[in-house]
């Protein structure tokens, strides 16, 4: 049949896209992968998972192209773009700006441990500053109509205690957050690359477990190491949603089942095939924009991953 393609997205039986609005199953942001081009990529998979951009920061918006990095693909949705800064001045201003582009939510990015975030004085570092993150959060709040969430950890360098956790919930939670997105880790800041930050901290999940219950009144989406459908359906029966990192990125087939199993949503799954052309289609559209082909193309890797010629897809 016929692959149409215009502005909107269109399923391989003639429907288009129609998303609802849950945290149930969310895609993380992840610098260098969650661009525009790997968001649509997903959405060809599911029509319902939850979108975030890789973290914008304030001065990128402020004094760089801010149609650059707020531009999106209207399919997307729903979709939220996530902003590292320490301002709320500033952060009131870029979250007006990004309201006004269409985002369906703002997220502040409080669990970033990098080098370059750390001497911007943002990231998870700001979690030793919880009134601060509270007032950033109520400065945008104020300025905006749709929701402002915080992405955070469990804790950071020694300041790891459950009571320090639930310490910066309420009070972040008093600045207008209703919604916290917990890495099941916490950071170590010096001496260690983000890298190894993903890995070296164990895992707590119980930890973002006894948090709900703490805090019913709040959405608690947990994060980190979450690689299969049984991965969330387990994490589902104790938080209101869950979010997938890298296994996104490097097995997106996965995700195939996930709006059947967890949305309620029985429409054809697409295979692997269709959802390569469908995705050539996009493609072929980016490169006249002159859009690197690296750069539109890499989202489409790991599509195969598993699977007999995998490594020759990737190859070719």
């Amino acid at each position: 049949m016929t692959i149409e393609l215009d502005s909107r997205l269109h399923w391989n039986d003639g429907s288009i896209m129609i998303t609802t609005k849950s945290y149930r199953v969310c895609i993380a942001p992840m610098l260098n992968y969650t661009d525009r081009h790997f968001r649509y990529f997903i959405r060809l998979i599911s029509k319902h998972i939850f979108l975030y951009t890789e973290m914008v920061s304030t001065g990128a918006l402020l004094c760089g192209d801010a149609e650059r990095f707020l531009q999106f693909h209207e399919g997307e949705h729903p979709v939220a773009l996530q902003l590292g800064g320490n301002d709320p001045k500033d952060l009131a201003k870029c979250a007006k700006l990004v309201e006004s582009f269409g985002y369906d939510e703002i997220n502040l990015n409080i669990g970033c441990p990098s080098s370059r975030v750390q001497s911007g004085q943002f990231g998870v570092c700001l979690m030793l500053q919880p009134q601060l993150v509270a007032d950033c959060v109520r400065a945008m709040q104020d300025a905006v109509s749709i929701p402002v969430t915080v992405k955070t950890r469990i804790g950071v360098d020694q300041q790891d205690s459950y009571e320090s956790l639930t310490n910066f919930v309420d009070l972040v939670s008093s600045g207008g957050c209703q919604n916290f997105i917990i890495h099941a880790r916490k950071a170590i800041l010096k001496n260690i690359s983000p890298k190894a930050n993903r890995t070296i901290s164990p895992l707590h999940y119980d930890v973002v477990y006894q948090l709900k219950k703490d805090f019913p009144n709040l959405e608690i989406i947990i994060n980190g190491g979450i690689k299969s459908l049984d991965d969330i359906r387990e994490h589902l029966k104790y938080v209101d949603g869950v979010m997938i990192g890298r296994e996104a990125y490097h097995n997106p087939y996965f995700l195939a089942e996930v709006d059947s199993t967890f949305f309620d949503d029985n429409h054809p799954i697409p295979s692997r095939q269709a959802i390569a052309e469908q995705y050539q289609l996009y493609v072929d559209q980016q490169l006249k924009k002159g859009v690197s082909r690296t750069q539109v193309i890499r989202p489409m890797m790991g599509l195969f991953k598993g699977q007999k010629g995998a490594k020759a897809w990737r190859r070719s």
